[in-house]
């Protein structure tokens, strides 16, 4: 399996939904930390959930946080959380959600933060 990443900065990829078989190839990859931004289940019941992608990224090496936000809206807290954890987590980092697009929103938001 190769991850579909579509790199933002040197230290911020985005990719659409992972599988948690794929955290040990990020991992692999030189990731530190994972992002999710997708709410479980939103694609139904064969979407793997959080929990399962978190012990994975966690086995893996990797900081894992879940941070579920709307496809259609993010909020400025939701944002301002974004912005929270490109700031604190080990770099470089990977976030994904269906399909990298809601990452990417949330990243150019969150760059609009002072």
């Amino acid at each position: 399996m190769s991850l579909p990443l579509q790199a933002l900065t040197p230290e911020l990829c985005v990719a659409p939904q992972l599988e948690a078989a794929a955290m040990a190839e990020a991992a692999a990859a030189g990731f530190r930390s994972v992002i999710n931004n997708r709410p479980d289940f939103e694609g139904g019941p064969d979407q793997p959930s959080s929990s399962e992608i978190e012990a994975a990224a966690k086995a893996a090496g990797l900081e894992y946080r879940h941070l579920p936000v709307s496809g259609a809206y993010q909020s400025p807290e939701e944002i301002a959380a974004f912005r929270d954890l490109l700031d604190s987590l080990p770099k470089p980092i990977l976030a994904f959600c269906r399909s990298g697009a809601r990452c990417t929103r949330l990243f150019q938001a969150s760059q609009q933060l002072s």
